[in-house]
């Protein structure tokens, strides 16, 4: 069966240009990134250097979130969408797969033993995967991976838990800041956001070995590559850790007002307070080595997500009569361009779930329905983020908060439901978010420290401090949210995958293919200067105008 012009242009060539690929891997080992699979040399030396090069931590700490054997959903895992995805996005990607394996057949360096060939298949959810750690049982304990075992609704659930998040709170205030007209730059970031999580996928299937999305960055551009990408997830993380901080501080601020305690002679008022008693009650949860069991709790972060836009739809539409518009106008606006930058960032971060898809691909039992995963879960997130965003501006107006929770009237059942689950899923999120950036710098210490325990407490001890000093310090949710969408989301989620795609593929890129991923780098770029450089200017005008 031949697939559409479009199809083709986007993720193969002709099946004229793939037997030209085929003859060309035969004749040229340089220029074909598969030339691993004919050369003995490429083939024993990659997957080595995956897994010795710092961090060799990544993968079972975001594995965290991509492989929580999850509640499977039935509907979720029915055929017809399944095949939503898989016909017409990853049929191309399949052949592409298959094409490679074949190829690796076509020249096996070892013959395969009886055991081998018993277990040998051509469907990608059984490709035999290196591990890409090296595992110290006294010093690592986190990891839940189980390869190939999520099924279909699970890896939704996952997807979903990943993707839609605390930015859901602020897309009301990213309409405000940007106007109607803005909406559509979340529409824009969703295409462009899916079809670099399809990349990522290609990627991963380009060479053996690779697990991580450290692993692609380092098979695209060397270990600078993988060092320069593995800092910019981690400090996406970590900005994430300071947001949570807000969040509580903002949230039981709006819960308990009078809340206030005097040290010396010093008065700490309530968003103070709380926040010291929230990196308080973090700390022993950041001190865990096995956090299996927050990782199983923070998978319940997607009924959470939904509880919340049900509240919000429950206040607007049934409770409306007593919304509270006395702290602003209702009145909305099309297009704000002075601060419309700003939205630019928020609406960014929204899709800020790339760092997990590679793992989220590898713990699929059946790996070419991860393109139907990729749509759903972007379909269900896209969706969310719309009418909250819509109903949220359109309640509020231009008195809309950074987080629409601030808005709900507090004497309403539906608000309190809201503020609570809000308060409620960080702390099982924190954890998870900072261990990543934890266990990267435990790496650092000497193998066989007999202080590794305490240095390792120091260390996640130190990380919450810095997150609360941050947080207090810069206490505006949504331009941290801004800043770090801009800053940090646009290269995770766009400018990375699309390059790094461009230096694996090489001359096999289509025209097409070079001018769309040229684009979405031109379009993350662009985001990333006006939308820094706003959320900074705005930043520094709240701390020192």
């Amino acid at each position: 069966m031949k697939n559409s012009g479009m199809e083709s242009g986007m993720f193969i060539d002709s099946d004229e240009d793939m037997e030209k690929d085929l003859h060309k891997d035969e004749n040229d080992g340089n220029d074909s990134d598969y030339s691993n699979y004919s050369n003995e040399n490429n083939s024993m030396r990659k997957p080595s250097s995956y897994s010795m090069a710092w961090p060799q931590s990544y993968r079972q700490s975001i594995d965290l979130y991509g492989s929580v054997p999850s509640p499977n959903i039935g509907f979720l895992g029915t055929t017809s969408l399944s095949r939503l995805g898989s016909s017409f996005i990853s049929s191309s990607l399949t052949r592409r797969q298959t094409l490679e394996i074949l190829q690796q057949e076509k020249k096996p360096l070892l013959q395969p033993t009886e055991e081998e060939k018993v277990h040998h298949t051509l469907l990608p959810s059984q490709v035999s995967r290196k591990s890409s750690i090296r595992k110290d049982p006294s010093k690592v304990s986190h990891e839940v991976h189980i390869p190939g075992q999520c099924t279909f609704g699970q890896a939704v659930l996952n997807g979903i838990n990943a993707l839609c998040g605390i930015g859901i709170l602020s897309t009301a205030y990213a309409v405000k800041e940007g106007g109607w007209v803005s909406l559509s730059i979340l529409l824009l970031y969703a295409l462009f956001s899916f079809y670099t999580g399809l990349l990522l996928r290609y990627c991963l299937d380009s060479a053996p070995g690779l697990e991580t999305y450290p692993d692609i960055g380092q098979a695209a551009f060397g270990t600078t590559g993988r060092i320069i990408i593995s800092i910019i997830l981690y400090m996406e993380l970590y900005a994430c850790c300071i947001e949570y901080i807000i969040v509580e501080s903002d949230n039981l601020s709006t819960l308990f007002p009078n809340a206030h305690i005097s040290l010396g002679g010093i008065e700490v008022n309530a968003h103070i307070l709380f926040a010291i008693l929230t990196a308080v009650a973090l700390l022993p949860t950041v001190w865990l080595r096995d956090l299996r069991i927050l990782s199983y709790v923070s998978a319940c972060g997607v009924i959470a997500t939904f509880l919340v836009v049900i509240c919000l739809i429950w206040v607007c539409f049934v409770d409306k009569a007593a919304i509270d518009y006395t702290k602003g106008t209702t009145t909305t606006s099309t297009f704000n361009l002075a601060t419309f930058p700003v939205a630019i960032g928020l609406y960014g971060y929204c899709y800020a779930g790339h760092a997990v898809f590679p793992n989220l691909y590898t713990a699929m039992g059946n790996r070419n329905q991860f393109p139907g995963v990729l749509l759903v879960c972007f379909v269900i997130c896209t969706t969310m983020y719309c009418a909250v965003a819509v109903m949220g501006y359109s309640a509020f107006g231009e008195a809309t908060l950074s987080q629409f929770t601030l808005n709900l009237p507090q004497h309403l059942v539906a608000a309190k439901i809201a503020v609570w689950t809000t308060v409620v899923n960080p702390f099982t999120k924190y954890a998870l978010s900072l261990s990543p950036v934890a266990m990267c710098l435990e790496e650092l210490i000497p193998p066989n420290n007999p202080n590794f325990n305490i240095y390792s407490k120091l260390i996640r001890t130190a990380l919450v401090i810095s997150t609360l000093l941050v947080g207090l310090s810069v206490p505006f949710f949504g331009l941290v949210m801004s800043l770090t969408g801009s800053l940090l989301t646009m290269f995770v989620s766009l400018i990375l995958p699309a390059a790094c795609f461009l230096s694996i593929r090489g001359r096999r890129t289509s025209r097409f293919q070079v001018v769309l991923c040229v684009t979405i780098i031109l379009v993350g770029l662009a985001s990333c200067c006006f939308g820094s450089y706003s959320a900074l200017s705005e930043i520094m005008e709240k701390l020192f105008g």
